[in-house]
């Protein structure tokens, strides 16, 4: 838990100093947000109807955005080979490496779209629901975006293969994450969603080591 621990705050303060995670994904993010209403035009009724939907969106993309950073740093410098010789397990590496990835890039992001989402003129009853299915779909998005980045590491224009893997992979957190911050039934959605978070918190940890020790191999 030391180790783990250590690579945690190392992994965020990287992250922090270098401007490649909470700083690039809330650039892009409140890009997003703020053009849109001026491509769409004055329709307050449009915006309020796209807005969850709108902010979705914005969110997956730029978690996508940074995805790449997860592992390309350590493999380039070879301390992802130190880290697969190290006292923890690399399943546990790879979970640690998608937590601070959440920490840095979903999770500032999920708490800033609520506040956002007034841009879009997103309802005031909407808020705590998009902000729970926000900060639980967040965790899901960083985690299988370490997936992609696990199956890309080493790669020329791994960003882009990434983004082909993983986009079909965020579908279902995009679908039941919308359908939780609609207005509509809360409940069910949201329980699927931290269905679909579990489940990535067990498979991806495991699928994603694979895919580093086949590649390092």
């Amino acid at each position: 838990m030391t180790a783990l621990t250590a690579l945690l705050r190392r992994d965020v303060l990287l992250a922090l100093r270098q401007g490649g995670g909470a700083g690039t994904a809330l650039g892009f993010f409140l890009t997003v947000v703020v053009l849109l209403p001026l491509g769409l035009g004055p329709d307050l009724q449009l915006l309020q109807r796209i807005a969850p939907g709108a902010l979705w969106i914005a969110l997956l993309l730029s978690v996508l955005l940074s995805a790449e950073r997860i592992f390309q740093a350590d493999y380039e410098d070879g301390s992802l080979e130190l880290l697969t010789l190290g006292p923890a397990a690399l399943e546990m590496v790879v979970a640690t490496k998608a937590v601070a990835h959440w920490l840095t890039a979903g999770l500032p992001l999920a708490l800033a779209a609520p506040l956002l989402g007034f841009l879009l003129n997103l309802a005031p009853d909407l808020v705590l629901p998009l902000g729970l299915a926000m900060l639980t779909g967040s965790l899901a998005l960083s985690l299988l975006a370490s997936l992609g980045a696990a199956l890309t590491v080493g790669l020329r224009r791994g960003g882009l293969l990434i983004s082909l893997i993983v986009l079909p992979l965020y579908v279902p957190v995009m679908v039941f994450g919308v359908a939780a911050s609609s207005g509509g039934e809360f409940a069910a959605p949201f329980m699927i969603l931290l269905a679909i978070v579990l489940v990535s918190s067990v498979v991806v940890p495991f699928a994603a080591a694979s895919a580093l020790r086949a590649h390092l191999r």
